[in-house]
């Protein structure tokens, strides 16, 4: 690379390539199938805040080798309020204000669930103050799901019967008998202290 040879001969060094990625465009993967599996909208009232998130979700996802597209500039949301300054004769002193939304949409094409939900997570984690997110997921499944589901919610309701039993209760069988081993316990009786003992009452 010639800048490469003259900044050598400069004696300057060249910065390394995950530095360099930092001043450009984030890398993006082209989808093969094109089939939408989620939609991540980005909303501020700071155009800065959202094109950085919107930049950081890009980097994030092609990382982790999901296709996506954007951020698309979706339409701004204009919201405004007319407020009287003071009451009764000053009605015509009014002020008003106007808020403006920004919003980006990122979508993301032919990726699987779980990463998805990966780098779903990781936005969550790592969020950017004043951007709000809302993620709409979509899973495709085959044929057939719907037996394969049946089945799975029997197993989740066997595996949860035990715990319904005693659902609403703060003991169960267990520290039922301990409650009576400790009253029938021969050291339990003889102190003055106890509330059931003889000397007690």
């Amino acid at each position: 690379d010639p800048n490469e040879s003259i900044l050598s001969s400069q004696g300057l060094f060249r910065m390394p390539r995950s530095v360099q990625s930092v001043y450009l465009k984030p890398l993006k993967r082209k989808a093969v199938h094109g089939i939408p599996c989620c939609d991540l909208q980005l909303r501020s009232y700071n155009v800065r805040n959202v094109e950085f998130l919107a930049d950081f979700a890009l980097r994030a996802a092609y990382y982790l080798r999901l296709p996506a597209l954007g951020p698309v500039p979706l339409p701004r949301i204009t919201e405004r309020w007319t407020v009287p300054r003071s009451n009764f004769v000053n009605k015509k002193s009014q002020e008003n204000f106007e808020r403006i939304t920004l919003r980006r949409l990122i979508q993301v094409q032919d990726g699987h669930p779980e990463t998805v939900e990966i780098w779903l997570a990781f936005l969550r984690k790592h969020a950017y103050y004043g951007v709000g997110m809302k993620a709409n997921v979509w899973e495709h499944e085959g044929l057939g799901v719907g037996k394969t589901m049946d089945v799975s919610l029997e197993n989740i309701k066997k595996s949860l019967q035990p715990r319904w039993a005693h659902f609403g209760r703060r003991k169960n069988m267990e520290t039922s008998e301990r409650v009576y081993g400790i009253l029938d316990n021969e050291l339990f009786g003889r102190n003055p202290d106890a509330p059931l003992s003889g000397s007690a009452v």
